[in-house]
């Protein structure tokens, strides 16, 4: 039988109060949503200026993550089965956005693009301030359950995704080609295809598989 505990109205209420653990996870979550929420309408909106398929394959990469945290902030203080559902949907949905952003790499090989150098760079800087921030606020939460592991994956494979933009801003801009940026665009796709599988690999103490 659940334990009553008095609320503030001097009603008897069931159920357990949420932890500080609990409390602690959605205020980080809340954060990162609205962090990579706005992130996602810069980098598409620059992406889409300088023609750079690894600016909007990294801001795919940014919408995917805000879709996953807002996943991970609804299951917060559940059920471990249901952390380990949120988690695995979040990986599905991260494939999902892999697959677009190779879409998207494929169509501007074939169409043809002159992306900016020097916007990718400077916009991908940004982004990495952003995402090394989240990563930061995520890391004493980082052993949690399989919704906050899957959220820490997703932060640092996007310091990965950054970093690999600013160097093919840099190459771009040096050797004039819209190839190193083509390039970063299908590894970016590759490194939320490799992160996805990962977390569709984790496992709640307990659950089963599924």
């Amino acid at each position: 039988m659940a334990d009553k505990t008095p609320c503030s109205g001097g009603c008897a209420c069931s159920g357990p109060l949420p932890s500080a653990t609990d409390a602690g996870e959605r205020q980080v979550l809340r954060w990162l949503l609205a962090i990579n929420a706005t992130m996602f309408v810069l980098e598409l909106g620059a992406g889409l200026w300088a023609q750079s398929a690894g600016l909007i394959a990294d801001s795919l990469d940014m919408f995917a993550d805000a879709a996953v945290y807002g996943l991970a902030l609804y299951a917060v203080g559940r059920s471990a089965a249901l952390k380990q559902r949120a988690a695995h949907l979040s990986g599905w949905f991260q494939m999902l956005l892999a697959a677009g952003a190779l879409l998207e790499v494929v169509r501007r090989v074939v169409y043809g693009a002159d992306p900016a150098g020097g916007a990718m760079m400077a916009v991908a800087l940004l982004a990495l301030i952003a995402n090394a921030t989240c990563l930061a606020m995520l890391f004493r939460h980082r052993n949690g359950g399989s919704h906050m592991k899957a959220s820490f994956i997703f932060s640092a494979n996007d310091v990965i995704a950054n970093l690999g933009v600013i160097c093919a801003g840099a190459l771009v801009a040096w050797l004039g080609s819209p190839w190193p940026d083509w390039i970063i665009g299908t590894l970016i796709a590759a490194v939320v295809l490799s992160g996805a599988l990962r977390i569709l690999r984790l496992r709640e103490p307990g659950v089963a598989a599924g």
